[in-house]
């Protein structure tokens, strides 16, 4: 103690210090509270342009910084169906020696009897995937219809999901040449009511969102929240292009204030939907890097700024 310090101005500014250290704390508590950092999967169908095998995409995905992969487990993707039970486990290894997560996949599953359903979701929730993105269905004429029969076929894959211990999955699409059911929010919510979002859920795409509803996503979304597990991020315009990160209208829409009042802290699926190659003039594994990390520089920024 200075002993020109008198005993009660000593207390008064031990007290003081130490509220001032309460106080600091308090304040770096409350910034960790409020950081928004949901891990980050890249969707890794762009991997397939530079046909990438399985460590060559894992060494890609560690070296863009992110956290794991939405793998392609259907016809024509990185995995196939009919090799899952050999291969995922095979991919997995090379994430995991990079320190990669596999939290969910994408499928072409619409029913309990698409072929290897069953081996898929074992093999994936093994590997520690808890959500799996369900097969696209188009849109019919008599939609009333075929809402009630995908319904029906989905309460037997609800049941094996419960089972398993996995959830699936509904993506609202854009037309892109065909046109899929539950593209509109209205017919999607009509799809999902009734089910439990612990097993049949939403990826929730805002580019195929606005492209199909502009300002009016927002009202559905808000019916819609409830079912909610993943974000699908990509960037796109209005009018229905899609571009790099930071140049859509994406990053000004307001869903990322959403999702952090949500308390969203599932995986992101980041997808690199705009040509990143260049029209196939830089078709490397470095622009493939490069158009990574710039993406999901962005994505953070969106993220922070929520």
């Amino acid at each position: 103690m200075n002993p020109y310090l008198s005993r009660r101005n000593f207390i008064i500014q031990t007290a003081a210090s130490s509220a001032a250290a309460v106080c600091s704390t308090a304040v770096i508590s409350s910034l960790a509270a409020e950081r928004f950092v949901p891990p980050i999967a890249v969707f890794s169908k762009a991997y397939q342009t530079l046909k990438l095998n399985f460590d060559e995409s894992a060494a890609v995905t560690a070296e863009a910084g992110l956290d794991g992969i939405d793998c392609p487990v259907r016809p024509a993707g990185e995995v196939l169906p009919e090799r899952a039970a050999e291969d995922l486990p095979r991919y997995f290894e090379a994430l995991r020696k990079r320190n990669l997560q596999l939290p969910l996949i994408t499928t072409a599953i619409t029913s309990v009897s698409t072929p290897h359903t069953e081996d898929i979701l074992r093999t994936a929730k093994k590997l520690g995937a808890q959500f799996y993105r369900l097969g696209f269905i188009e849109r019919q004429s008599d939609v009333p219809t075929q809402i009630t029969e995908i319904k029906a076929q989905l309460k037997d894959l609800a049941a094996m999901n419960s089972q398993i211990g996995m959830v699936g999955l509904l993506q609202n699409h854009s037309p892109s040449g065909r046109t899929y059911l539950g593209g509109n929010l209205a017919e999607l919510r009509e799809i999902v009511s009734g089910f439990d979002p612990a097993q049949i859920g939403l990826a929730f795409d805002i580019g195929h969102a606005l492209i199909v509803h502009g300002d009016e996503w927002r009202p559905h979304f808000e019916k819609l929240k409830s079912h909610l597990k993943v974000a699908y991020i990509k960037d796109a315009t209005r009018a229905g292009r899609w571009l790099p990160f930071g140049e859509g209208e994406v990053g000004q829409s307001g869903y990322f204030k959403l999702l952090k009042q949500l308390g969203y802290n599932a995986p992101i699926s980041l997808h690199l939907e705009f040509d990143w190659t260049d029209k196939g003039k830089s078709k490397t594994r470095p622009a493939l890097v490069k158009a990574l990390k710039d993406s999901s520089r962005v994505l953070k920024q969106w993220l922070a700024a929520a």
